[in-house]
């Protein structure tokens, strides 16, 4: 009896020390509510809602009184229903949980409290040692200790993993459905409490019908909690999950997303706080773009490794609302609509003609379309033929070489290239007489904007993405101002020449890219048909089309009047329904900006 009662002094020794051991290395909670966490960029498009994210994405802290009843509801009837009794450690669903998984014979249910829980959230590793669930044991007790059952909840709402990098109820509920967690209706809360159990695996995004399932067995226990009825249950259960949030969003928005990504530590820096970027996206064309890119391709003869790009934006305000890089981001994330340079080829010329009519020159002018020799090199027409005596809208239109490249040499190419230049053409320009058919490289994103200043009547413009910057707060970081740049042209020239494009529309090599609407644009296909482009405009959208392949190799025939001029309808029609049909810019009528008209 003696050396009983000695092993269970030492024993209780023993314990008390580890405890108090364990307790010691414990971690400060007393700051529990104020974590600190690295910064997120969450990317607001023009209609005010996130379409992309970058870093954990934590959302506005909230408390349990902020929150819908069925939210919380549906998060104690399914991850600890005696939440509100226990103090912290709940033997009875110990016990409970031990039954059902000995029942079971194998682990189908767990013991642990949403007090335990938050503790291994925040504080713990996830690996199973002994030491670990005793840290886990006595954090609960200090929790409950330290803050009130709301407190705990709120903090536990505000810190658990929902997946696709969001923490909290309310990133989850933007992330997932576009809207904060204190709108959440009956079905969204039983499926954001359903996450709790496997994030990922119950990702409505990639396993809807997992996650639907889930959300079932949500609201069958709070049916069972006496919370709902088993009619509210049905109603919500027979609800379609619908992902409005950016998870749902396609991955192509992504080329988007992470072209304004880069750029924002050149407005900011990298602040370790949270940024909301507001951005010119547009969610609607976005997707028209994208679908536009992938049946193009999808239907190209001998397509196989073709890539392709496309670049929409405002000519008002060279605001960019909508953007491809390339036919799939999961494949390449390589951004061909801004990182690839190329040959423009035959989307050069307009700044010839363009550089010819602020020289004098008029559209129905005469130049020889006839062979021309200059230092050896003698250019041909994509038809082997010459047409002789043939005005310059004619020439334009039909996209004669020759003719093209007598009238730079008539007017000089160092007017040729300055009018590049303050257009927005930043990369080297050759020097020799092939400058005049486009052997320059440039990204379609900077043709686009080379367009733009065409067609809102020669002011040119800097394509840009970023609107403002803005803190957690709301405090503002960066916020855009101005117009763009001054005129570089006479707006007599750019209508002279928007005129002469549309005729490249109507009866020339863009015929294939006619609209309902007056439209203007003009195809380009270098050398050995290694890059097609199709660059052309609306009063309300420019928009720029570049197909071929990333080693720079031939295409088989395609032309910039075949593939990207098909690709820039099949986005542009839909683009533009709804809106009204007006004028080019320079030829009267109403010159309301895009972002008016809509």
């Amino acid at each position: 009896m003696l050396w009983s009662v000695v092993i269970g002094l030492w024993t209780v020794v023993a314990v008390v020390g580890l405890l108090a051991w364990e307790a010691y290395r414990l971690p400060d909670i007393g700051n529990l509510d104020r974590h600190t966490r690295a910064g997120a960029v969450r990317l607001v498009g023009a209609d005010a809602r996130m379409f992309a994210s970058y870093g954990p994405m934590h959302g506005d802290p909230l408390t349990v009184d902020e929150l819908p009843k069925h939210l919380i509801q549906a998060v104690i009837a399914t991850e600890d229903r005696r939440f509100y009794e226990h103090p912290g450690i709940d033997p009875i669903g110990v016990a409970r949980a031990a039954w059902t998984n000995l029942a079971a014979g194998r682990v189908v249910q767990g013991g642990s409290t949403l007090t335990q829980q938050l503790a291994k959230t925040v504080f713990l590793t996830a690996d199973r040692s002994f030491e670990r669930k005793v840290q886990e044991l006595l954090l609960a007790f200090w929790l409950e200790r330290q803050f009130s059952k709301d407190e705990i909840l709120s903090i536990y709402l505000n810190r658990v993993y929902f997946g696709a990098g969001a923490y909290g109820v309310d990133a989850a509920a933007r992330k997932y459905f576009g809207i904060p967690a204190t709108r959440l209706g009956l079905m969204e809360s039983a499926l954001l409490a359903g996450m709790l159990k496997a994030p990922s695996r119950y990702n409505p995004a990639v396993a809807p019908e997992l996650a639907g399932a889930r959300t079932s067995v949500v609201l069958a226990n709070m049916v069972d909690a006496g919370f709902i009825d088993q009619k509210t249950a049905r109603a919500a259960a027979s609800q379609p999950i619908a992902i409005a949030g950016p998870a749902g969003r396609g991955s192509g928005a992504r080329y988007f997303a992470d072209w304004v990504y880069d750029s924002v530590p050149d407005f900011v820096g990298r602040p370790a706080s949270d940024l909301n970027v507001e951005t010119t996206f547009d969610p609607g064309l976005q997707a028209l773009a994208e679908r536009a890119v992938a049946e193009g391709l999808a239907g190209a003869r001998r397509g196989e490794g073709l890539q392709a790009a496309l670049v929409a934006l405002d000519p008002a305000t060279g605001a960019v609302r909508a953007l491809v890089g390339g036919r799939s981001y999961g494949d390449s994330q390589f951004n061909r609509a801004v990182q690839a340079r190329r040959q423009p080829g035959s989307t050069f010329k307009p700044l010839v003609f363009l550089a010819a009519l602020e020289a004098g020159w008029a559209p129905s002018d005469a130049i020889d379309d006839a062979p021309i020799r200059i230092a050896g090199w003698a250019p041909e027409n994509i038809d082997g033929k010459f047409e002789g005596r043939i005005t310059l809208a004619q020439a334009l239109s039909r996209s004669r070489n020759a003719a093209t490249v007598r009238l730079q040499e008539a007017i000089g190419r160092s007017r040729v290239r300055s009018l590049a230049e303050r257009l927005g053409l930043s990369g080297p320009l050759p020097e020799g007489p092939s400058l005049a058919l486009g052997t320059g490289e440039a990204s379609p994103l900077e043709v686009a904007g080379v367009y733009a200043g065409i067609a809102n009547g020669g002011r040119a413009v800097l394509p840009y993405a970023v609107t403002a910057v803005r803190d957690r707060d709301g405090q503002t970081l960066y916020e855009r101002s101005g117009s763009g740049l001054s005129p570089v042209v006479s707006p007599r020239s750019a209508q002279a020449l928007v005129g002469m494009l549309a005729g490249a529309v109507q009866n020339g090599t863009g015929k294939a890219a006619r609209l309902d609407r007056p439209a203007a644009g003009k195809t380009g296909t270098t050398q050995d048909y290694r890059d097609a482009w199709f660059a052309g405009f609306t009063a309300d959208l420019v928009t720029v089309v570049w197909v071929g392949r990333d080693d720079g190799s031939a295409m088989d025939s395609v032309t910039g009047g075949g593939l990207p001029a098909d690709i820039w309808k099949r986005f542009m029609m839909p683009a533009h329904q709804g809106w009204p049909v007006r004028p080019l810019i320079g030829s009267g009528g109403d010159k309301t900006t895009l972002a008016e008209t809509r």
